[in-house]
């Protein structure tokens, strides 16, 4: 049973509805620490819901959801210090538009970790760095691509030192020539070995980098499994007609 403790995140039994609207059904996840889950399935099944559940950007209605061996926090301080160790990026890059790229990068550090100005400032050019856009370090926001927005988003939640990192469609709203510049910072965390729950329509960067597949319909998880045996042998009904779906654009 050693192997169990490794999960660094724990769903049991987790239920959420919008209204009438069931929308996560008896979730029952566990990611171990170092690995790269990726949630795929049609629009609606509830991937992003679940998703944001992970870091209390959604509540649930029962269940329980365990991160390093304890419940989530519920408000305040606690839940702060929390999201401060899960690190979010999302479909939008949310980035602080009169901020430079520089100041967006060390505000968390400085006010959440309280890193001084010059220790988060040197951290946050080797990050920028890192994904590729040191260059653009002292521009707004607005100067930069959809791409470089994105990878600068990487390194703010980087700069937090999380334990795990969400994706909630990180290159959906990207042009096709910047997703894989997106994608290759992704796979070089997933190669350091960073936590990751990503929920993506990038079903080669799935195959590629993921250590598991979660196929997700009606609000439900149908299957999941190994990348290839995944993709080469779906066992359910919904998952055939989900990935003929996309092979057939």
């Amino acid at each position: 049973m050693a192997a169990k403790s490794t999960a660094i995140i724990q769903m049991h039994h987790v239920d959420k509805h919008y209204g009438e609207l069931h929308v996560l059904q008896d979730i029952n996840l566990d990611v171990q620490k170092g690995e790269v889950v990726v949630l795929i399935g049609p629009s609606g099944s509830g991937k992003s819901t679940l998703c944001r559940t992970i870091n209390r950007l959604e509540t649930i209605d029962s269940g329980e959801i365990l991160f390093e061996g304890k419940p989530l926090p519920q408000e305040g301080k606690e839940l702060a210090a929390y999201r401060a160790e899960i690190g979010m990026v999302f479909q939008s890059f949310n980035l602080f538009a009169h901020k430079t790229i520089l100041d967006n990068v060390t505000l968390g550090p400085r006010e959440v970790l309280g890193t001084p100005k010059e220790e988060a400032e040197k951290e946050a050019m080797d990050l920028l760095a890192r994904v590729g856009v040191a260059e653009q370090a002292h521009k707004v926001p607005a100067q930069l691509s959809g791409g470089q927005q994105q990878r600068v988003a990487i390194a703010r939640s980087l700069a937090m030192h999380p334990k795990a990192m969400l994706f909630d469609e990180p290159t959906s709203a990207l042009d096709p020539e910047m997703i894989n510049e997106v994608l290759e910072v992704m796979v070089g965390l997933a190669k350091e070995g960073m936590t990751m729950v990503v929920v993506t329509h990038e079903m080669n960067f799935a195959r590629r980098v993921s250590n598991r597949v979660v196929f997700m319909a009606d609000g439900q998880i149908m299957e999941e499994g190994a990348p290839d045996e995944f993709f080469d042998h779906p066992k359910t009904e919904r998952a055939k007609d989900f990935l003929d779906s996309i092979r057939g654009h």
